[in-house]
């Protein structure tokens, strides 16, 4: 069983006679395994795929890099189920919501958290300091750091392998960097900060028409890449807000490698700081969906709560003559996700106007992956930026 003890989630088991507690930990806010049991390496992996299933946390007590080898072997698994699963549906009456354009989109998140479900069962346990106790393990202290600060680095604290290995990860991006030719530079994203991967919404940034180089507000900053570039292009002074602490110390280290932290003021704010600018950037989430982890708090935005928030806000923060600079793709349109017209009808209902909308087409490599169960509506999606004028 598990337990939660002050609050403090808690995996408890059984070996032998004697009963083990650890704390548990979850980036992701994923409640603990009901049911955990030890496994090593003499586990068969079709056993631990039916633990797994079943909803049984498997505490791992054998060789780290074994335990990979059994998180792909479970992935195997899970997805010859699925295709097992879809062979079935073939030979089917089809589902009337089948032809509707989000059903993919919505199927494939479902796939996806239950893949998530059944691979988060393979618990690694983390002794003080972030020391992994386990034969073979990497030494994964930085990681844990970066990700999970100094509260747990005193505590003994099990997570499933899976985040680990995000962690990992997002380490490797952190040192790496992402560059972005707009900056001629690197940005190096945090965990859980969504990483600039996709230049093309970097490049509508770099290349639209300023209407002023005294001030601009950046609505949630992120990394900080475009606060970064707006600077680049002399604006003078930059308030940048976030309601993340971990995305604004993200976006100050790399505008500080980058040369250009005196000119932007960072805020913990939900959306606008005070007063106004002649120039306000927003780059919201682009699919009205549920998160799941903390990275796809930069990908959904339930409710379109921070599109509407910026569009219903933006008129009492614009100076006079200033532009709001709303940076969308149209990919949730195309999955029917977002109304056609929802857009054009919240613009004018903020009493604004589009003084003026530049467009750009993805780059990455999805929207060229015809084995993409999305690349429908990947292969129409269009990226812009709308210059948005309080309307006279």
């Amino acid at each position: 069983m598990t337990q939660t003890d002050d609050s403090i989630p808690q995996l408890a088991w059984q070996s032998g006679d004697v009963r083990h507690t650890l704390r548990w930990h979850s980036e992701a806010g994923n409640p603990p395994p009901k049911r955990v049991v030890e496994a090593d390496d003499q586990i068969p992996a079709d056993t631990a795929y039916k633990l797994a299933c079943e909803g049984t946390g498997l505490l791992w007590r054998g060789d780290f890099q074994n335990a990979r080898l059994l998180l792909q072997a479970l992935g195997r698994r899970i997805d010859r189920a699925r295709e097992r699963a879809e062979a079935k549906k073939k030979g089917a009456p089809a589902s009337p919501d089948a032809a509707q354009p989000g059903h993919a989109f919505h199927h494939q998140r479902q796939m996806q958290a239950q893949r998530a479900r059944i691979l988060g069962m393979l618990l690694i346990p983390f002794e003080p300091g972030f020391s992994v106790p386990l034969r073979r393990a990497p030494d994964v202290q930085a990681a844990c750091r970066e990700a999970y600060g100094e509260a747990l680095a005193g505590e003994a604290f099990a997570a499933s392998l899976r985040e680990l290995q995000g962690l990992i990860g997002a380490h490797e991006w952190r040192k790496k960097g992402v560059a972005i030719a707009a900056l001629d530079g690197a940005i190096h994203p945090y965990y859980g900060v969504f990483s600039p991967v996709r230049g093309e919404y970097v490049d509508l940034v770099a290349q639209a028409p300023l209407p002023s180089t005294e001030l601009a507000f950046d609505i949630g900053v992120g990394s900080g890449v475009l606060s970064a570039v707006l600077a680049r292009r002399g604006v003078r002074k930059i308030v940048a807000t976030d309601t993340d602490p971990r995305a604004l110390a993200c976006a100050a280290e790399n505008l500080t490698a980058l040369a250009v932290r005196k000119q932007v003021e960072l805020k913990q704010a939900d959306l606008f700081p005070e007063g106004r600018a002649p120039v306000i950037v927003c780059n919201p989430p682009w699919l009205p969906a549920r998160p799941s982890s903390p990275i796809e708090h930069a990908v959904y935005d339930p409710d379109s709560r921070m599109l509407l928030g910026f569009l219903n806000g933006l008129a009492q923060h614009l100076a006079p003559g200033g532009e709001g600079w709303l940076i969308m793709s149209d990919f949730a349109e195309h999955l029917g996700l977002r109304p056609r017209g929802m857009l054009a009808g919240a613009i004018a209902g903020a009493g604004l106007e589009v003084a003026g909308r530049h467009d750009i087409k993805p780059r990455h490599g999805k929207a060229a992956d015809r084995d993409d169960p999305l690349h429908a509506a990947r292969s129409k999606e269009t990226t812009t930026l709308w210059r948005l004028k309080a309307r006279a």
